[in-house]
């Protein structure tokens, strides 16, 4: 599969798992256990905008952990950000540089990483919600080759992967995915 149609499709599931985000969920914790639910969602959010910030050639948001989401429509805000974040995508080849924050990269390595923060933080909000977590086979998949090329063990502990979880031969591409980032599936 095409890097940018992964994408687009973990875009697409991420919209339905965020939809499914009700009111009084907001401050539950995550398995991302620094951060409670209103956090995550502010900083996967804000990673998209970055994102397509960064690829479109503009000024990043200063910090993305002060994105704000507007509770009344968790859904429609992602699908915006991540329409505009498509937008900006499409426009480059993978050949091209771009700096999404952590400097200038080739872009098909910044769309990788994108794919991969989206694809994992939507597990972890559909787990802390209650709604199937599994992501379709193809983006897992596609995350996993991603995460497989991005973290190393140099980066675990400080870079909020922890030590990958062993998983048995017939574990789904969505239990692969988070075992290898370190979340118990």
């Amino acid at each position: 599969m095409e890097m940018l149609d992964a994408l687009s499709q973990t875009f697409d599931h991420t919209t339905k798992i965020v939809s499914g985000v009700r009111a009084d969920q907001l401050d539950d914790q995550t398995p991302c256990s620094e951060w409670p639910l209103r956090t995550l969602l502010a900083h996967m959010t804000g990673v998209v905008v970055n994102m397509g910030l960064g690829a479109s050639g503009s000024e990043l948001l200063p910090s993305i952990e002060g994105y704000v989401m507007e509770p009344s429509d968790l859904g429609a805000q992602f699908r915006s950000e991540a329409d505009r974040t498509l937008a900006a995508w499409r426009a480059h080849s993978d050949d091209d540089v771009v700096n999404v924050g952590a400097g200038p990269m080739p872009a098909r390595v910044a769309l990788g990483i994108n794919l991969l923060d989206t694809a994992t933080h939507s597990w972890d909000v559909a787990r802390c919600t209650g709604q199937d977590a599994n992501l379709p086979d193809t983006v897992a998949i596609a995350a996993l080759a991603c995460a497989n090329q991005i973290v190393s063990d140099e980066i675990r502990g400080f870079a909020g992967f922890s030590p990958a979880i062993s998983t048995g031969p017939d574990a789904s591409p969505t239990d692969q995915l988070v075992a290898f980032l370190g979340r118990t599936p």
